[in-house]
């Protein structure tokens, strides 16, 4: 199994976000969206708060963003009062409707049918009542949000159909790790006695993974001596398995043993931050390009497709003359339950690349990083 998106699901649509949503986690610390009480008086939306050469963005158009950015991440709309951020989404924009009126006729028209897909599926996912609330919450029509993802989805198709197959070949030799799986065995001697919590140490943990290994060569039944001796919680009660497994989810050393472990050979023991691992490759599967599968070799496609949007937004907009002058962003609201959206946490698609691309987080089998 791979670690790269499969599809596309509509919380992880723009590509441009993930940058986006990591500056605001660091802006919200700084900079609260209630820093400001002061009630202003009326506004003339119409006027131009962006220009660049080849075009311009009124207020209400940057507005319709930011409440775009709402609607979509509710969890963030603190930060989205950030200057920092307000100013990204300005520039995602001008990136997007820039991108959007280069995409040839085969891309604007699957991003209008997958845009409509996208809408669909927001609305079946939080049902229509509380669709119609949402919109009512960030003062948005339905035909906009259609036209968000549309636009959206035909950037997104408009650089997916510029991805050679020579570019994926190169990015899946890149990364060849992302696409190998193996089953394992493994027993786990923690750095921690799970029974007294108290810790162990190292030479002493040690000691213990090498009688372990002694009683595996000599005969014992790797299932058995697992659930008898192995700290791992999640996989002591299988025999230690962990079937048709990414290697890349793993912790780097018990990553490297997965894939080069001779095949049913019981390895010495292999120290990772969990303690030590007595691991038994049972078999590896390491494809080559012309076996991916499709979604596979579609996942590659997204990530390169991000990778150039990301570029034109790091190279080209400096050539663009661009100048921001944005309204000063509306008193936060006080209580998060008048936001919109479902609450999901999920991080969207990055423009770096795909998921797999995130750091290790905790472990939840002793073995493996978060990774996802």
């Amino acid at each position: 199994m791979s670690q790269l998106n499969k599809r596309i699901p509509w919380r992880m649509l723009s590509l441009g976000m993930a940058a986006l949503l990591a500056i605001s986690v660091l802006a919200a610390c700084t900079k609260q969206a209630d820093e400001s009480k002061v009630q202003e008086g009326p506004k003339d939306n119409s006027k131009t708060v962006v220009t660049y050469t080849g075009g311009t963005i009124t207020e209400n158009e940057f507005n319709q963003e930011v409440s775009m950015m709402k609607f979509l991440y509710p969890e963030y709309e603190a930060a989205l009062a950030s200057d920092q951020v307000r100013e990204q989404i300005a520039k995602q924009e001008v990136v997007y409707k820039l991108l959007a009126a280069k995409a040839d006729d085969k891309s604007k028209e699957q991003g209008a049918k997958e845009g409509n897909e996208q809408l669909e599926q927001y609305k079946k996912s939080v049902g229509e009542d509380k669709f119609k609330k949402f919109l009512s919450d960030q003062k948005l029509t339905e035909q906009g949000v259609k036209d968000y993802f549309t636009r959206v989805m035909t950037v997104i198709n408009s650089e997916t159909n510029k991805v050679t197959d020579d570019q994926m070949k190169q990015e899946f030799e890149k990364n060849k790790d992302q696409f190998t799986t193996a089953t394992v065995r493994h027993v786990l001697i923690n750095f921690q006695d799970p029974k007294t919590k108290k810790e162990r140490k190292k030479e002493d943990a040690l000691k213990l993974a090498k009688e372990v290994k002694a009683k595996l060569d000599g005969g014992a039944d790797f299932a058995t001596i697992s659930k008898k001796y192995s700290e791992d919680p999640e996989s002591a009660s299988n025999g230690g398995l962990y079937e048709n497994a990414s290697v890349a989810q793993w912790v780097p050393a018990f990553k490297k043993a997965a894939e080069t472990q001779p095949i049913n050979k019981i390895g010495d023991p292999v120290e990772t931050e969990y303690g030590y691992h007595i691991i038994k490759v049972e078999s590896r599967n390491e494809p080559t390009f012309d076996k991916l599968k499709d979604n596979e070799k579609a996942a590659l496609k997204n990530k390169l497709a991000g990778e150039s949007i990301q570029n034109f937004t790091d190279q080209e907009l400096a050539k663009l003359n661009l100048k921001i002058n944005l309204p000063k962003a509306p008193a936060a609201q006080e209580k998060s339950g008048t936001t919109s959206g479902t609450g999901s946490t999920t991080a969207p698609s990055g423009t770096t690349g795909s998921t797999s691309d995130t750091k290790a987080g905790t472990a939840k089998d002793g073995a493996t990083n978060e990774g996802k």
